[in-house]
C-alpha cells in the first residue's frame, strides 16, 4: 500500500508519494495475517516484516521503484491500485491550482469521481494515514508556501517511512503553480482525465492484444513436432531438397505465422552432400530432423508442428 499527499490552494499544488510495493506469495490465510499486522501498524520496521513473513512462511518482494505520481503539464497525478484476479482498481487525483479530482477505475472504466477545491488528501492504508495525521496536526502552518509545504512533505515522508513498512524511504514530490480560476482549472482537469483514461485504454488494449497473442505462441509451440514423420522428398537440387508435408503436419515463421499447410511444399537442406531419392521420408527422430534410415541431417528455417485437430 502506499502514502500519497496532495496539498491543494489557490496558490497551487504539492504533490508527494513514496515508491514502495511488496508482493506477497504464498497461503492466502497467511498473507492476510501478515497485511493485516502490517497496515494496523504492528509491525514497524523492514527488519520486522521479513522476519514476520518468513514465521508465517509466505514470500515477501520488496521494491522501492514503484512511480505513483506523476507531473502531466500543468497537472499533478497520484495513483493507488488494487489488483484482483479478474481487474485492476485504481484511485487517482489529478490536481492543479485551486482544485482536485478523485476518479476511481475498474480496469480502464471509470466507476466514481468527486470534484473539490482546496485541501489535503491522503490516500494510504490505515496506519499511515494515522501516522500523517498526527504529523500534520502536529507541524501544520495555516499560512504557509508551496515552498514550505514540499520541504513539510519530505519530513512528512521520511517519517512515516521510518514509522511503518508498508511506506518506502524513497518517494517523488511535484509542484504546480499555474495561474487558474476555479472554472479553468476544473476545466483543465476534465480534460487531462479524458486523455489519460484514454492513453490507459489503449495501454489495456495494446497489453491483452499481446497476451492474446503470447498465449497464441505458448499454444503454437506445444504443438512444435518432436518425433515423428515430417514429410516426403520430391525433388533435390544439390543441398536443397523440395518436402511435402505429411497429411498432420504444418510449418509456421519464426513470428509464428503459418506458411503451409498438410501436402505443401517446404524447401529443406541436406548437410552432408549426399543424394536423395523421391519419396524417401524425413522424419524428426530424438528431436532431429533427418532423413529416415540414413545419417543424413536435414535443416529447414521453419517451424514444424503438428496440425490441431
Amino acid at each position: 500500500m502506499s502514502l500519497i499527499i496532495t496539498y491543494i490552494s489557490s496558490k497551487g499544488c504539492v504533490i508527494a508519494g513514496d515508491k514502495r510495493r511488496i508482493a506477497y506469495f504464498g497461503d492466502k490465510s497467511s498473507r492476510e495475517v501478515l497485511e493485516e499486522e502490517l497496515y494496523t501498524g504492528k509491525i514497524k520496521s523492514d527488519e520486522e516484516l521479513q522476519r514476520r513473513a518468513s514465521e508465517l512462511g509466505v514470500n515477501i518482494k520488496v521494491t522501492d521503484d514503484t512511480c505513483k505520481v506523476r507531473s502531466l503539464g500543468d497537472v499533478v497525478v497520484g495513483e493507488i491500485s488494487q489488483k484482483t484476479p479478474f481487474e485492476t482498481r485504481r484511485r487517482r487525483i489529478y490536481a492543479t491550482t485551486g482544485a482536485y479530482q478523485i476518479i476511481e477505475l475498474t480496469g480502464s472504466r471509470i466507476t466514481s469521481m468527486e470534484k473539490g477545491d482546496t485541501a489535503i488528501i491522503v490516500f494510504g492504508n490505515k496506519i499511515a494515514k494515522e501516522i500523517t495525521n498526527r504529523f500534520l496536526k502536529k507541524r501544520w502552518k495555516t499560512k504557509t508556501s508551496l515552498k514550505d509545504v514540499a520541504d513539510l512533505f519530505r519530513e512528512l515522508m521520511d517519517h512515516v517511512s521510518s514509522q511503518t513498512p508498508s511506506v518506502g524511504s524513497e518517494y517523488d514530490l511535484f509542484i504546480k503553480s499555474p495561474s487558474l480560476d476555479k472554472k479553468s482549472a476544473h476545466r483543465l482537469l476534465s480534460d487531462t482525465i479524458v486523455r489519460d483514461v484514454r492513453l490507459l485504454q489503449k495501454w489495456r488494449a495494446k497489453l491483452k492484444q499481446e497476451m492474446l497473442d503470447r498465449r497464441e505462441e505458448i499454444k503454437l509451440a506445444s504443438r512444435i513436432l518432436t518425433e515423428g514423420e515430417v514429410g516426403r522428398v520430391m525433388r533435390q537440387d544439390g543441398s536443397h531438397v523440395e518436402v511435402k508435408l505429411a497429411g498432420d503436419v504444418e510449418a509456421y515463421d519464426t513470428r509464428w505465422k503459418k506458411v503451409a499447410g498438410p501436402g505443401d511444399m517446404v524447401l529443406m537442406r541436406i548437410s552432408d552432400g549426399g543424394t536423395l531419392s523421391p519419396g524417401e521420408k524425413i522424419a524428426v527422430r530424438d528431436e532431429n530432423l533427418c532423413v529416415e534410415g540414413r545419417d543424413i541431417k536435414v535443416d529447414c528455417d521453419v517451424i514444424i508442428c503438428r496440425r490441431e485437430e
